[in-house]
Formats: C-alpha cells, structure tokens, sequence
C-alpha cells in the first residue's frame, strides 16, 4: 500500500492530533512510496534499523521515535549515523509514542493488561495516561503481581513498599511513569505498576503504604507497538516482523 495512505490511517486509528507529545507522532523519515513489509520494535535503534533492512522491510514501526523536544537539533553522532542509514537504504520511520500507549486496544497499557489478565475500570492522570482497575485473582498481594510480571515478562521487577499488602485495585503505566504514583494513590490503588523507578518514588511509596513495582521500561513497553505492527499486516494483507532489542532498563 502507499506510504501516505498507510500513515493516514495509523494517524487517525491513534488520534494522533488529541495528544501534547514529547515528539513528533506519525512519519517521522519518509521512505519508498510502497509498503509491502513493516518491521516493529520499541525503539529505533541502529541495531533495530539493520534488522528491518535485513528483513526487507519498506517501513520501520516505533513507540520511541527520534527528534523529541529538548534534544540537540544538529544531525550529528549517532543521530547522523542512524539517519543516514534510514535514508541510503530508502527506509520509512513511523513513531507513536503517547497514542499508543493509552488506545484502548492496541495500547501499551492495554496490551500488557490483556497479558497481566488485570480489569481496566478507570483512567488517572494527565492525559488519562494511568489505568486503574482489578487485579487478575482476587485474595493476592503485592509480592503476587510481581511473581506474575516476572513470569509474564522474563524479567524479575523491582519492589518497593510493603509486597504483602493485599491487591484489590490496581494501577498501572507503562514505560517511564514512576511520576503517576500520587495519581494512583488517590485513585484508591493498592500497588502501581510501571517501568521504571525514581529515587523520590522510593520514599513515596514507603510513606504512603501503596506500594511500587518497576517492571522495566522496555519490557512494559513491548507489546502496543507488536499489536499495532500485527492489526496492520492483518488489515491491509502486508508482511511484518516484530523484532525485540533486548534493553535491561
């Protein structure tokens, strides 16, 4: 399909145009015209740019895009590097970062929920960005969630705060929102779950009696950008390769 038609409709499948990002949200390197195959990964690294083109990929589909507000504006370093090999080989990249992890379905916090088995009843913070909701068994604990994130992710979450509280809400926010804990707190939350962790989030969550659980930026983060990669190869009968870069943070 055409590059333009498959960016509209992304674009608005996402409503891209509601957000205040910290990026640019739809085409950000414009490529061949023709899309036949998308590779998919959380962030467009060098290392995820040479898999896509050694999967001949037409188009590269990120949640961690480039040009993002505050950074140094000069193609220069890695930036030159990365971009360079984008246009020598023709490559399209797509970055969607806040409409992604909110859309009810494709989302990031939609995604790692379905995988969690958590119910969403709510939304917190700005943007509606945080979920609130029931956790997947009634009677369990912080130290439960954990145990299953570690198991659903590969990967062993840092807790903080008391990990036997029992669970009967739930929060969540991919990536990096350890800033959404007052949120989720006055949401009635027992335990928030994020990616990543603050040396403030530490105390909070001690003083507070709700407790923390940093799950991994990247990990939380994997699974919007393979659905949205998989709904469009299914909808317009196009090829597409999730690739996972493994990131520890």
């Amino acid at each position: 399909m055409e590059l333009t038609a498959l960016t509209r409709y992304v674009d608005e499948l996402l409503n891209v145009t509601a957000f205040r990002d910290y990026c640019p949200n739809g085409l950000q390197v414009e490529g061949r015209a023709q899309v036949r195959t998308i590779v998919s990964g959380v962030t467009a690294s060098f290392d995820l740019i040479e898999a896509a083109i050694a999967l001949g990929a037409d188009a590269v589909l990120v949640h961690h895009g480039y040009f993002w507000r505050g950074e140094d504006a000069r193609v220069v370093g890695i930036k030159r590097r990365r971009l360079a090999r984008l246009l020598a080989a023709d490559l399209s990249l797509l970055g969607y970062h806040l409409p992604l992890d909110v859309h009810p379905e494709l989302g990031n916090n939609a995604q790692l929920a379905k995988r969690m088995g958590w119910v969403p009843e709510g939304t917190f913070g700005d943007d509606s960005l945080g979920v609130h909701g029931r956790p997947a068994t009634a009677g369990g604990c912080v130290q439960d969630v954990a145990d299953a994130l570690a198991r659903t992710l590969g990967r062993a979450p840092l807790v903080v705060g008391d990990a036997g509280r029992p669970v009967a809400r739930i929060g969540w926010c991919t990536g990096a929102a350890q800033g959404y804990l007052d949120a989720a707190i006055a949401a009635g939350c027992d335990v928030f779950v994020s990616g990543e962790v603050s040396e403030p989030t530490v105390h909070l969550a001690r003083e507070s009696g709700v407790a923390y659980i940093s799950a991994g930026h990247h990990a939380t983060e994997r699974y919007g950008i393979q659905a949205l990669g998989e709904h469009l190869a299914a909808r317009f009968d196009l090829e597409h390769h999730f690739v996972d870069i493994d990131n520890p943070v």
